[in-house]
């Protein structure tokens, strides 16, 4: 365990120099195809970009771009940027060309190293500024010329100077840029050692963005103040490709959202136990529940690789059933809470002191509190102190002095409420978020959507308020689930073959044979079309029976909308500010 001692101040030229005497040889950062560098040739690369920078003209205090997914040499990037005194500007990739122009342009950057296929949202970029660019794959210059010869001298760096500007993709619709100093991000780096500890021998399997905090922070720096080794996945994180990642690796350390254990729980453990009456029997059992849940641990351990020890989920609210399954099957996933001002990390738990429903102690060497708790609920807006709190807004004065109290405590807009020790953290959901009763009561949308969610056929959904008071779910149908029910009531004789065969592909196939199935393909489409409607429908009116089944008299929905598919930030959270009923917005189907 590294710590401040060893660093001796919270800057990213000390981090780099304690790793790089203390872990030379060990493997440090690669492909999960591919070979990994070791930290002392990691070192050498960052030495070569930083004077590379330097005689592209970059001096202390410029901004320079970063638009790339996850790679070793995104690291290399990142601290050859920082180490020179230079601001990185990190760019998630999924963000729009838009979004991306918009950011270059406010930043002031001139300088923009990514990748090849990401550079493609970046047509005009003179007109944002940009005179030079390096392709991260090489660092060969597709832009601009090199202005000047030698290699930069020695430059002072202090902890409160500015490190990163990030760019956050969030649930409000607005991107603001969050200014995090040297000391913010290096000291949440080493405080994250506080709910697990990690040494030179672990390795990490990294599919997250490393341009949001929270991968970058506690996926990357954390691991690379302690000389682990992580491996990144050339491809996005799908089934066909973390499957067999997870098997060549076998790694100890993963950092994850909530979706995708969400999504292991509801599509394959859940089923599991319930498809079959005498299992089912069993399972709403509590005490056979949870052998069958320890059982399902050992095997979703040897799906992670077997070695898997620390099984970190942040970025959002997780849901209180999943976690009580994996605490049930002793899987050791980690809770964390943050956000990109607070670099990111406030609050946690290890893998041996989660408690389903409660986020957890705060780390060390910040404060925190509740705003007003409610004398009755105990529930109050979470505010923080502490050297992990961001410099401000980049560029925005204003915004910035309205997210801060008169006394200097950064109010997170998240609702809490403590344990009555007054030390565990609980979170009910976003300030703004928080539906205002007929009556007058809090509801909390966040808990609602947990209960929509754990219905068979929601993917996902959204409570909002509707008019008159009303609350309003959006769901999101499991559509691969949906045909097959369609086409098993089929076989039962409920629905029609011929709309059956619709949904088995049959269009398609019509489709395909030319112009003179045209009425034939017509016929079939209408049969499905109206199947898949009458279906929907009826499933539609389930989740509103089922929800208010289970939820309180106050948080019972009045009515259920339809939705294709919901936009999402990088964490895996509903924009929710696109989806608001009193605007007149109109979704879908309804019931």
């Amino acid at each position: 365990m590294q710590t401040i001692d060893d660093l001796g101040t919270y800057t990213f030229p000390a981090m780099l120099a304690n790793s790089l005497k203390k872990f030379a040889d060990r493997p440090a950062l690669g492909f999960v195809s591919g070979d990994c560098i070791t930290y002392a040739e990691f070192g050498a690369r960052v030495e070569e970009t930083r004077a590379l920078l330097y005689r592209l003209g970059v001096e202390k205090g410029d901004r320079v771009v970063i638009l790339s997914t996850s790679a070793p040499n995104w690291g290399v990037s990142y601290f050859a940027i920082v180490t020179m005194g230079a601001i990185a500007v990190p760019l998630l990739p999924d963000f729009s060309q838009k979004e991306i122009e918009t950011c270059i342009k406010h930043s002031g950057a001139s300088i923009l190293i990514g990748s090849a296929r990401l550079l493609e949202k970046v047509p005009d970029p003179a007109s944002l500024g940009i005179n030079r660019i390096l392709r991260i794959e090489d660092f060969s210059l597709s832009l601009g010329a090199e202005t000047r010869t030698g290699t930069p001298g020695e430059i002072r760096i202090e902890e409160e100077d500015t490190a990163s500007i990030i760019y956050t993709s969030g649930t409000t619709g607005r991107s603001k840029g969050v200014e995090l100093s040297h000391k913010n991000l290096v000291f949440t780096a080493i405080g994250g050692q506080f709910f697990q500890r990690i040494n030179k021998i672990d390795v990490a399997l990294s599919f997250l963005p490393l341009s949001h905090v929270y991968e970058f922070t506690i996926g990357f720096l954390m691991f690379f103040l302690n000389g682990a080794c992580v491996r990144y996945l050339e491809k996005a994180p799908t089934v066909s490709t973390l499957l067999p990642a997870l098997k060549k690796v076998r790694p100890t350390l993963i950092l994850s959202v909530p979706i995708i254990m969400e999504k292991i729980y509801k599509n394959k453990i859940v089923p599991t136990f319930t498809s079959k009456p005498a299992v089912a029997k069993l399972y709403a059992k509590p005490f056979f529940r949870k052998i069958l849940h320890r059982i399902a641990g050992k095997s979703l351990k040897k799906t992670f690789g077997g070695r898997i020890k620390f099984f970190g989920i942040g970025g959002s609210k997780v849901d209180p059933v999943v976690e009580t399954f994996l605490k049930e099957a002793k899987f050791p996933y980690a809770i964390g809470y943050g956000l990109t001002e607070t670099a990111p990390l406030l609050a946690g738990s290890g893998p041996k002191i989660t408690v389903p429903g409660s986020v957890g102690p705060a780390m060390p060497g910040i404060e925190l509190k509740l705003l007003d708790p409610d004398p009755e609920t105990g529930i109050g807006e979470v505010v923080v102190k502490g050297p992990n709190v961001m410099k401000g807004y980049y560029k925005d004065p204003e915004m910035t002095a309205s997210v801060f109290t008169d006394d200097g405590w950064f109010r997170t807009g998240d609702l809490g409420v403590m344990d009555k020790k007054g030390v565990r953290l609980s979170l009910k959901g976003r300030s703004k978020n928080m539906i205002l009763g007929s009556s007058g009561e809090n509801i909390y949308p966040e808990d609602i959507e947990f209960v929509l969610n754990q219905h068979p056929f929601v993917a996902d959904s959204l409570v909002v308020e509707g008019d008159n008071s009303s609350l309003v779910a959006i769901v999101q149908l499991d559509e691969e689930k949906l045909a097959a029910d369609i086409a098993a009531k089929a076989a039962q004789g409920v629905i029609s073959q011929g709309d059956a065969s619709a949904n088995s592909g049959f269009v398609e196939q019509a489709r395909q044979m030319g112009a003179q199935m045209g009425e034939a393909v017509s016929a079939a489409a209408n049969d499905a079309g109206r199947a898949l409607a009458y279906r929907r429908e009826q499933i539609l009116n389930e989740i509103k029976f089922f929800v208010n089944q289970n939820v309180n008299k106050i948080s019972r929905i009045d009515r259920v909308e339809f939705i294709d598919k919901f936009e999402k930030t990088a964490s895996q959270k509903i924009k929710r500010y696109l989806y608001n009923f009193k605007k007149s917005m109109h979704i879908g189907s309804k019931s």
